[in-house]
């Protein structure tokens, strides 16, 4: 994996705020040559350290959504079905293996609380699902990818 240094480093951060930045303006924020940067985000994507740039809605469409987190203890063999499972839950984001009482944490977003329960409901009758606990978010108090 390359080392990155610096520039680098100011660069994806540049991009974690806003990926659609131009290279033109990217370069003037930096003070560097639009092309030194070109070649910069070249060599990133190239050795996979950008691997790709996403979408972040904005606070305004999520302001009103449910989001909580589910910890998921499952039976040891059951990791590949229940994963299978929960990408298919439109409402599951993020996925983690755990260490600890739990062995994933999930990220859920809902529009409603009963779209909320309904999910929970889904997770709890996957084969291999032997306990969850939910934690429902109030308010974000540290936020630092946005």
């Amino acid at each position: 994996m390359t080392e990155l240094d610096e520039t680098d480093r100011a660069l994806i951060a540049h991009l974690s705020r806003n990926a659609r930045l131009p290279v033109a303006q990217l370069a003037a924020r930096m003070s560097l040559a639009r092309t030194t940067v070109q070649a910069r985000l070249d060599r990133l994507e190239r050795n996979n350290i950008i691997a790709g740039y996403t979408l972040r809605l904005s606070p305004e469409i999520t302001r009103n959504q449910i989001k909580a987190t589910v910890l998921i203890h499952i039976t040891p063999a059951a990791l590949n079905a229940v994963l299978t499972q929960l990408r298919r839950l439109t409402a599951v984001e993020t996925v983690h293996t755990t260490s600890g009482r739990f062995d994933l944490c999930c990220l859920l977003r809902t529009p409603s609380t009963l779209e909320l329960d309904t999910t929970l409901d889904k997770i709890g009758e996957i084969d291999g699902v032997q306990a969850m606990e939910s934690l429902i978010h109030l308010s974000t108090r540290v936020d630092r990818t946005a």
